[in-house]
């Protein structure tokens, strides 16, 4: 077991890597959620884009389930607009509406194991058949999130089933507890310094409205990015693990 603030610590002093050491080639990036491609990625899809190599992203829940108790917010509602949100920030990247896929698995309940982890793992194999990435950079399997670890397990299932390269990128898992003990390896992988595209990536991560809290205001326990997440994709570095 590795406390989590040591995890913390030994992402921060990670070597940084070019894009081009990083992501070699073509990348199928799985973000778990609409939003977590702007938060954990968007220097890394806006290099890409700038480089001439956009990647697919694929965004697997339909992240209808951050405000279930909203009466003006229903869940149609708010699918439509969290699938319009990713477009815009996206576009903000450098990212092409094109080279985005909607899975729409249903927010909270992305599968682990059975039959709909199995459907789940065809139809991005499908999209692999048809773009053949290099490599899947998807959220890390330790984020304390049950639609972000399906992603890691979707990731790995599919770069298992095509020999890609698999990579992780963190987004809750930076809130960890640091006396938290957790079940991996000393991390291996690079820092990218996306200081050349931190006014995009901002402009993309405030794209995402609805999970400010202002913009719905009738479910008291809807979801709100915590400020503390916020700050640390404010950072000039973004991380991306060997799996």
């Amino acid at each position: 077991m590795i406390a989590a603030g040591r995890l913390h610590a030994a992402f921060r002093a990670l070597p940084i890597g070019t894009i081009d050491e990083i992501l070699p080639g073509t990348t199928l990036l799985l973000a778990p959620h609409p939003d977590d491609e702007s938060l954990g990625c968007g220097g890394l899809i806006a290099s890409l884009c700038a480089a001439g190599r956009p990647p697919l992203l694929v965004v697997l829940t339909d992240g209808a389930g951050s405000h279930p108790g909203s009466p003006s917010w229903p869940a149609e509602r708010l699918r439509a607009a969290r699938r319009d949100e990713v477009l815009h920030a996206t576009a903000l990247l450098g990212l092409d509406a094109a080279r985005v896929r909607f899975l729409a698995l249903e927010d909270t309940r992305s599968p682990h194991d059975g039959p709909a982890f199995e459907a789940a793992v065809r139809a991005l194999s499908a999209i692999q058949d048809e773009v053949r990435c290099a490599q899947v950079l998807t959220s890390w399997l330790h984020d304390p999130h049950c639609d972000h670890v399906s992603a890691a397990l979707l990731g790995r299932a599919l770069a298992a089933r095509h020999g890609l390269t698999l990579l992780y990128y963190p987004v809750w898992g930076w809130l960890i507890d640091a006396e938290t003990g957790l079940d991996c390896p000393m991390p291996q992988g690079w820092r990218f310094d996306a200081g050349p595209y931190r006014q995009a990536k901002a402009a993309a991560i405030a794209a995402h409205r609805t999970q400010y809290g202002g913009l719905i205001r009738d479910d008291p326990a809807g979801f709100v990015l915590p400020r503390a997440l916020l700050s640390v994709f404010e950072r000039r570095y973004e991380t991306v693990l060997r799996a």
